[in-house]
């Protein structure tokens, strides 16, 4: 299946994209906190809400702080006066400091829910708008599993951490310094036997900050393998059923899940570890404490009040202390997650320079005429025509050029030839070129470079004479229109997947595209007709049925270029011919290049060109192919030898 590619791909460690799940990033990792500092431009709309919720958080931390010195009050003074209004007093004073430090951290949370909503998702729809508008190339090697991780896991963990461990670390870190403080202040020789164990305490949560920032990492590139194989194997029931490998992939799942839960036990350990020191060395400093501060008592050197005041504030930071370790453990993970997430955010978007090259065209070049004589041409087809053709160019249009265009694919072996190799083809306006290949040849790719699905590495192409490169993706794709071989639907109606091959398409274009594609039938007599929801991937329809609401899509817009990859191929020959009947009259309005195999698709184009070993052999009309090149003629008749696919070796089947 093609997603278990993108999954081998992604785990070669001298590829770009994610990391591999089974070791740390190749990359050097960033600091937490520099990580962290990325989430910046997405949390300063709502920066005023957070603050507040922050000094809200201090501010009640702080109140806490408060109640161990009414509490030293109430032991000096009512309790040992033995009086009982005055305790009741300081009953009244302890409940009102409880239930202000009580409401003021509901308010935080209340400040904090509705904005951090809103940064997550404005999160996720940055990067769903940025996958956009990523190339193809990019998701040829990155898994579909490690995107839905990242828009999905790694953005409740970002904002869990926004929501929680970034105003508590500063909370707690702001309730140890007063408490340390109040603690000096009141005994200070008791409060450095309880600072005793700040060094071991620092030097212990840097090493478990680095340990634990590794493990974070790859439990989440983990999370994102297994989301791969989830989603593979829904869309892939079918093949699963159907070979019986229901065993094997359950197999697979498991021990990717073993992998995941070996990594979150290490996670653990560490956590474990580390809370065990934090626990266990202010506990200790706290006993060693009291057992001074009641010798102190008895030998009449301090106060009984300003004990229970000591040890209040003391256990009053035990909580401060003790969530450091979860604290961080939440921000490491938050850590990982932002990384994760700005990796995909950091790959460059297609059309960035789009606003450059159409600035470069036209300060220096003009139209770039066709290669009427070109190495592609055909030399004794310049002047032919079909026994149809009239005047169809329109003024000043010299219809789809490639000069000289080379391609090779970007993880390519460096010693592996181009999939293409100096192409130079001519369509005239208004005519359909036919494209003929063996397996692997790079039909496929070919018709990819044309609505820039992938950007040739050497040449250009060319539309009217206009270099696709000056144009912006949006404009090139206004003009070009395609169909795969492969169809890909959406979980949408009929219609709405016919309607999207055009902006501003309406009913009436529908209706015609449905009748180009002979679909018009089938859609009419599904349950809702065209408002029926055709499923995920369109799996409710049978092959046939998808690629002519594919091919509908394609000409829905009346676009000016056509390209077409095999459009026909899951067709019965009845409603083959009855689509090739209709396609004709879009064909003749539209310049059109056409992936064929098979005789009857050929006969539509008014030439055909001849891809071998990725360079154009041949153009010429089908039947003087079929008298004059052996190949084609072997291709066209089903009977290519070994000849053939030789001259295809070492490219990618694309």
């Amino acid at each position: 299946m093609a997603d278990t590619a993108k999954v081998t791909s992604q785990r070669q460690p001298d590829r770009p994209g994610p990391a591999p799940a089974d070791g740390p990033r190749p990359a050097a990792r960033r600091s937490a906190v520099r990580s962290l500092l990325r989430l910046w431009p997405f949390v300063r709309p709502v920066r005023a809400r957070l603050f507040t919720a922050a000094f809200v958080a201090v501010l009640a931390s702080c109140i806490g702080l408060v109640i161990p010195l009414v509490l030293k009050w109430l032991v000096d003074g009512p309790i040992a006066d033995r009086d009982p209004a005055g305790a009741w007093l300081g009953g009244g004073y302890l409940l009102l400091l409880g239930l202000a430090e009580a409401g003021l951290f509901g308010l935080r949370r209340w400040l904090v829910a509705r904005p951090l909503a809103s940064v997550e998702a404005t999160m996720r729809d940055s990067l769903y708008r940025h996958v956009q508008r990523l190339p193809v190339a990019f998701h040829d090697r990155w898994a579909s599993g490690q995107l839905l991780s990242r828009g999905t896991t790694d953005l409740q963990l970002i904002r869990l951490f926004l929501a929680f461990p970034l105003t508590f670390l500063v909370v707690n870190a702001t309730t140890i310094l007063v408490g340390c403080v109040i603690l000096l202040v009141q005994r200070w020789s008791l409060g450095l036997v309880l600072l005793a164990p700040i060094v071991p305490l620092i030097v212990l949560c840097s090493v478990f900050e680095a340990k634990y920032a590794v493990a974070a990492r790859r439990a989440q590139d983990q999370v994102g393998d297994v989301t791969t194989v989830v989603e593979e194997s829904v869309l892939g029931i079918r093949i699963i059923k159907g070979f019986g490998r229901h065993r094997s992939q359950a197999r697979a799942f498991r021990t990717l899940t073993a992998r995941l839960r070996t990594t979150e036990l290490r996670k653990a350990r560490l956590l474990a570890a580390l809370w065990a020191f934090i626990m266990t060395l202010p506990e200790l400093a706290i006993g060693a404490a009291l057992v001074l501060g009641t010798v102190q008592v008895a030998d009449g050197d301090m106060s009984a009040g300003t004990l229970v005041a000591f040890l209040s504030t003391a256990l009053a930071l035990v909580w401060p202390v003790e969530s450091i370790g979860f604290l961080l453990a939440m921000s490491n993970d938050a850590a990982a997650a932002t990384d994760r997430y700005h990796e995909v955010l950091d790959e460059p978007v297609a059309d960035r320079d789009d606003t450059r090259r159409s600035a470069e065209h036209a300060a220096g070049a003009g139209p770039v005429p066709g290669p009427e004589t070109g190495p592609g041409s055909d030399p004794g087809s310049g002047p032919e025509t079909s026994p149809g053709d009239g005047p169809r160019d329109a003024p000043g249009a010299t219809g789809l050029a490639f000069h000289g265009v080379t391609f090779r694919y970007p993880d390519a072996p460096a010693d592996a030839p181009p999939t293409l190799q100096g192409i130079d083809l001519h369509i005239r306006p208004g005519e359909t070129m036919a494209l003929v290949g063996a397996t692997g040849s790079g039909k496929t790719t070919l018709t990819a470079l044309v609505p820039r699905l992938h950007d040739p590495t050497g040449g250009r192409i060319t539309l009217d004479g206009t270099d696709i490169t000056a144009l912006t993706r949006d404009e090139l794709r206004t003009r070009v229109a395609v169909a795969f071989e492969e169809p890909t639907l959406f979980s949408a109606t009929a219609a709405e997947n016919v309607l999207m091959g055009g902006e501003g398409t309406g009913p009436d274009d529908l209706v015609r595209a449905l009748r180009v594609a002979q679909a018009d039938g089938f859609v009419d007599a599904l349950p809702d007709g065209r408002d029926t929801e055709v499923g995920e991937q369109g799996l409710s329809l049978s092959g046939g049925q998808r690629q002519r609401l594919a091919l509908a899509r394609a000409v829905v817009g009346r676009p000016r270029f056509l390209v077409l990859d095999d459009p026909l191929s899951a067709l019965d020959v009845h409603t083959e011919a009855l689509v090739e009947a209709a396609l004709r009259q879009v064909l003749a309005t539209t310049t059109a290049l056409v992936v064929a195999h098979r005789p009857s698709t050929v006969l539509l184009a008014d030439r055909v060109a001849l891809l071998s070993g990725g360079r154009i052999a041949a153009v010429g009309h089908h039947h003087r192919l079929l008298r004059e090149n052996t190949e084609y003629a072997a291709l066209m008749s089903g009977a290519a030898d070994g000849a053939s696919t030789a001259r295809g070796e070492g490219e990618s089947v694309r």
